[in-house]
Order: structure tokens, then sequence, then C-alpha cells
């Protein structure tokens, strides 16, 4: 089951069950000012990853990192918010992430490279070393929404909204070999503004469920690789547009 069917399969029945229950109670459950809320989101976050490249080629090329939402996988995070006046909201989302890889040396077999395959048959190959490497990442996310009421329906809040983000992601790997040519490092950062349009259905005078996208939202990328020490930045950057992008489900909490 991929996460579309997962996603379908848990936020459906709580719909239903709670949608039905609001109705029976009508007790509009809106929440108002001082309000904080704790949301977990699906969608197509702001984050960006990169690999440094190897140390001992001959040519480098670097390319910008797509910024394109529609080229980006589901995302699970999180969303905390705090409600400022009856229908002002400030939220703030993210997470930050950090991997060692421990570095190991090589073992030379018995192929020699000046000879022919034909000739290495039988030979023992070499073992490369694994390069001692870590990478860092995170991103956050800062908005801004007005909320309105829908006349008619209690519980249910349209809301127009700003947001800023913003994504980094480092990458550095050195091997313990002669080839190697040092360190090699690799760094990225988007740089993302949106106008947002969304709902939020309070189903219980604690929880609430929501979907929003972005009408309108504009990315600036920069990638930058250095594949050996003491060489120059080699840097690409890019802009993106997006309409109607990056389409977001909440399942959250207020307290």
């Amino acid at each position: 089951m991929n996460i579309r069917k997962l996603l379908i399969a848990a936020v459906l029945p709580v719909l239903f069950i709670s949608t039905a229950f609001a109705q029976q109670t009508d007790n509009g459950n809106k929440p108002k000012k001082g309000d904080v809320t704790l949301a977990a989101t699906v969608g197509y976050n702001s984050y960006t990853s990169i690999t440094a490249l190897p140390g001992n080629l001959y040519n480098y090329e670097a390319a910008a990192l797509s910024t394109d939402w529609t080229n980006k996988k589901l995302m699970v995070g999180l969303e905390g918010g705090w409600f400022v006046g009856n229908y002002w909201k400030l939220s703030l989302g993210g997470g930050v992430t950090f991997t060692n890889n421990p570095g190991y040396s090589g073992v030379p077999g018995t192929v020699d490279e000046s000879l022919s395959l034909e000739d290495n048959l039988g030979d023992i190959p070499n073992y490369r070393a694994v390069a001692d490497a870590y990478t860092f990442g995170y991103n956050a996310v800062l908005g801004i929404d007005r909320y309105y009421n829908v006349k008619g329906v209690k519980n249910l809040m349209l809301y127009t909204g700003l947001r800023a983000g913003f994504a980094y992601a480092l990458n550095e790997q050195k091997y313990d070999e002669w080839t190697s040519m040092g360190k090699s490092t690799a760094e990225t950062w988007n740089l993302r503004g949106s106008l947002t349009f969304g709902a939020d259905y309070f189903v219980l005078p604690g929880m609430f469920v929501g979907l929003s996208v972005d009408v309108g939202s504009y990315t600036y990328n920069m990638t930058t690789y250095k594949p050996q020490e003491g060489l120059a930045n080699l840097s690409a950057d890019s802009h993106n547009v997006g309409f109607l992008a990056a389409p977001t489900i909440k399942v959250g909490f207020v307290f």
C-alpha cells in the first residue's frame, strides 16, 4: 500500500465519524485567541538534499537542484500554530537531520590496471576505500494566516495566508586514498515564498482536519560544489514559479 492509499484509509474514517459527531452536537468548535495547535502534515514540503561529487574527475559541471514540487516526494511533518487573535494564526514547521558515515581504508588486490581485462582474469579485485562523510540538513516554514467564517457551517473556517520557507543541505566526503584529492563538499539551499489558501474543519473542541494549497509560489535555489580542497566553488542557481502547488493535508489538535 503506497502512502496515498494509506493516507486516504486513515483520514476518511476520521472525517466521516467526526463530522457526524460535530453535526449532532452542533457545538461550534472553532478556536479562539490564545489557542495553540499542533498538526501532522502530509505534503510536498520544501526540503532539499545533495551529494558531493568525486574528487578525482577531469571535468566538473554544476546544475541547480530541482525546486519543482511535482518532482518531490510526499513527506510527513509537524506544524505548530498560535492564534494571536480570534481570526489570526502564526504557524511554524520544519525539521532537522544529521547522518554520519564512518570512513574505512581500501584493500588492494592483485589486479594490474595496465593490463587488459582478459590478462587480469583470476586476479583479486581492489576494494576502494569507504568515504568518511556526513550529511546535515534542515527546513523551516513560517506563516501567518487570516481565518474567515463560513456562513451556515459552524465548524468550518477558510483562510488565506503567507508562507516563507528556507531549506538547507550539506554533504562532505573524504576518501582515505591518494586519488581522492582531499575533501569534497556540496551544499544547496532553497528560499521560498507563497500565497496559501486552505480550510480547517474543527471536528471536536480539540481536533481539526485541514487541506491547503499554494495558490502561487516562488522558489530560489543555489547549489554549490567544491570537489577538491583549495578549488573555487562551482555554483548554479535557479528560479521556480508555481501555481496551485504543494497540496497539503493536516490532522491536528487544539490546546
